[in-house]
């Protein structure tokens, strides 16, 4: 091979590693926003004037006009990129979030936001079992270790209310359900990110969402309108941060991250959950809660996908 070809291989091998590590940190970038816009929800979901069904269906119902623009823009500026419309995994993802929703806003009125949250973000360890027993994915050793470590840095987070309590016992019990939805939810999205982009992906996921969740709404709430403008700017601040947001920055995450991997960052949203619940409701942040944030950090920087 001539000497010009060899510098061509070697140049073309640089940007090719440049473009997969511009890549790499854009996904994490948006991954970290996406659990800090998601965090806030347990707080908006408390604030709300309506009932916890009411208020999953307006979070994903408000956020289809910006999501339609937000499709709408990312086609106009990729038109040859793939567009497959409603994919069984998309539909999938939006069953689950059905599910994830239904249990979430159930346990927040049942249960404190910091054991809401938690559990809830267990989502990486049910990603791991489903993943290995749906899909036979295999994980890594350091992802693994570095599960645990989320997982031990999440209990310190929790330690203090995590003692029995009747009366929280079945909002802990909802919010392990909607680990497990969040869970499905991850391995669905990220299946469907190969064939389509992420604004599509978010945007069909959630019509199917909001459609299933009105009709809950419709049957089991007294009402479903908020009765006052702050209610309906809770609900609005749920759609675009918590929802169009979150899960839209997640979706662009999951296009560009491993699954497992990317279910692991979603633990710091219990991080942010414990701090908006401190600075909202007075729940305060211990010393032992701040160590734990600690270490979920170290267990995501060691889960971390290394490049040959």
């Amino acid at each position: 091979m001539s000497q010009p070809d060899t510098e061509y291989d070697t140049r073309s091998r640089s940007l090719g590693e440049n473009a997969d590590a511009n890549g790499f940190l854009l996904g994490v970038v948006a991954m970290l926003l996406a659990a800090l816009a998601m965090s806030i929800s347990p707080s908006l979901v408390r604030l709300a004037d309506v009932g916890p069904f009411a208020s999953a269906f307006w979070r994903v119902f408000l956020a289809l006009p910006v999501l339609w623009i937000w499709m709408r823009y990312a086609e106009a500026a990729e038109p040859d990129a793939p567009r497959a419309s409603f994919t069984l995994p998309t539909i999938l993802a939006g069953i689950a979030f059905t599910g994830d929703l239904f249990f979430w806003h159930l346990s927040i009125m049942r249960t404190t936001i910091a054991n809401a949250t938690f559990f809830a973000t267990m989502a990486p360890l049910w990603v791991v079992i489903f993943g290995w027993l749906l899909l036979r994915q295999r994980v890594d050793r350091a992802t693994l270790i570095g599960l645990l470590i989320c997982l031990a840095g999440g209990t310190a987070l929790v330690v203090q209310s995590l003692a029995f309590n009747p009366s929280r016992a079945v909002g802990d019990g909802l919010a392990i359900v909607t680990g497990a939805f969040f869970g499905l939810y991850f391995l669905a999205v990220g299946a469907a990110r190969p064939r389509t982009n992420a604004a599509r992906v978010t945007f069909e996921l959630s019509i199917i969402t909001s459609a299933i969740l009105f009709l809950i709404a419709f049957f089991f709430e007294p009402r479903i309108l908020p009765q006052s403008i702050s209610g309906w700017c809770v609900l609005l601040a749920l759609g675009l941060v918590s929802h169009a947001g979150g899960q839209g920055l997640l979706s662009v995450a999951l296009g560009r991250l491993p699954t497992v991997f990317s279910s692991l960052v979603i633990f710091l949203e219990s991080i942010a959950a414990a701090l908006f619940a401190w600075i909202l409701f007075g729940e305060n942040v211990t010393l032992l809660q701040a160590l734990g944030g600690i270490v979920i950090v170290a267990g995501i920087w060691i889960a971390r996908p290394r490049t040959a």
